[in-house]
């Protein structure tokens, strides 16, 4: 499972189709959320606590000293599984390291479904859709993690 993290004044997802914005925050941080062929809910867990704990959102002598829940930000999570892009052989990224969509979603569910279990406001796009991203990043701070 791979996050790409970033710290943002304001996010949001719109569905290209449709037009419609389907998640959107204020102040807290955007997620990219990439899953793989070998990953399980224990993974999701780790990272669900390592993204609910990771101190990057500034304190008042703006230091990256406070966590989402010190502050009260919300995440957008976004699914992403070109992060599981292969580029070792020829121009043309393979993803076959990157979990079917259906058993992908499955846990793209389960990892926002234990973020909203610790009373963190998080909105999502649409899994499986083709989707443009707006951001006004604050840092910028992006930070990857993995399991």
């Amino acid at each position: 499972m791979k996050l790409v993290v970033q710290r943002v004044n304001s996010a949001r997802v719109t569905e290209v189709k449709s037009g419609k914005t389907v998640g959107k925050i204020e102040k807290g941080l955007l997620v990219l959320l990439g899953i793989g062929k070998t990953d399980t809910e224990k993974d999701a867990d780790y990272l669900v606590g390592k993204l609910l704990n990771l101190r990057i959102m500034s304190d008042n002598s703006n230091k990256m000293n406070l966590s989402i829940v010190n502050v009260n930000a919300a995440l957008l999570v976004v699914s992403q599984f070109t992060l599981y892009a292969d580029t070792a052989k020829g121009n043309r990224p393979s993803f076959t390291s990157a979990e079917e969509p259906s058993k992908a979603e499955y846990l793209y569910g389960y990892f926002v479904g234990k973020l909203k279990e610790a009373n963190v406001r998080v909105e999502t796009g649409s899994f499986g859709e083709y989707m443009r991203l707006d951001c006004d990043l604050d840092g910028p701070v992006t930070i990857l993690l993995e399991r």
